[in-house]
């Protein structure tokens, strides 16, 4: 049984003002996709990181490989117009076994502690489909300009990535999406819409994604503390 990472890295950033996709702005010299691959880099659970972008960063991200000595990684695809086209292009570009293990994770959550990732790589080799998942701390309610109503946060959870399925599932997932022309904003929704059942590990307020201007000045004032 083996372990692959699917990086997708398409995504422009457009509430990120910044002449390049977020997932490649350089912290402390660094750019942002660097930080993520390393944690899959040091985990002895993953065999090979694949990642799927846009052609024109794909000399980026090469160098990023050899800067940071990614060994893992094996290869760079071209994304598509959405998530789920990046990660299915992935999929179908690898040659996986029906049990193995693929895991989803976004290129711009950049501080994965190790332990989750591992965690949630040996939950998926014993319940097939995991997500990693926050509890919701905060009030919750839905509505548009007005509250309309207020949510039960006990049974709430923010989810967060890596996503983590068995590798013929997520594939057979992917395809029924497709027959019926429904586009997921995650791997999750596109399980849960086959009736697979999706086992919950316990995230962490570090593994937040890097989407605004403000979640890069967070993670900038983290970097500067842990000096990672």
């Amino acid at each position: 049984m083996k372990t692959y990472a699917i990086i997708p890295s398409g995504g422009v950033g457009k509430r990120l003002v910044s002449s390049l996709p977020k997932q490649y702005v350089r912290i402390n010299g660094k750019e942002l996709i660097a930080y993520t691959l390393e944690t899959f880099q040091k985990s002895e659970l993953v065999d090979e990181i694949i990642i799927s972008a846009q052609p024109e960063f794909f000399s980026l991200i090469e160098n990023i490989k050899s800067t940071y000595n990614i060994s893992k990684l094996s290869k760079i695809i071209a994304g598509g117009k959405e998530r789920q086209d990046s990660v299915f292009n992935a999929l179908k570009n690898i040659d996986a076994n029906d049990n193995d293990i693929i895991a989803v994770h976004d290129a711009a959550r950049p501080l994965l502690p190790i332990e989750i990732l591992e965690t949630a790589l040996q939950t998926a080799k014993i319940f097939d489909n995991v997500i990693v998942a926050t509890k919701a701390t905060d009030t919750l309610v839905s509505g548009g300009n007005f509250v309309n109503a207020y949510l039960d946060r006990s049974s709430t959870f923010h989810v967060q990535t890596p996503q983590i399925s068995k590798f013929n599932i997520l594939f057979s997932a992917m395809e029924s999406a497709y027959n019926n022309n429904f586009i997921g904003t995650d791997e999750s929704i596109l399980l849960h819409k086959t009736s697979n059942k999706i086992k919950i590990v316990e995230g962490s307020s570090l593994n937040f994604k890097v989407t605004t201007q403000s979640d890069l000045d967070l993670f900038k004032i983290i970097c500067d503390i842990k000096i990672v």
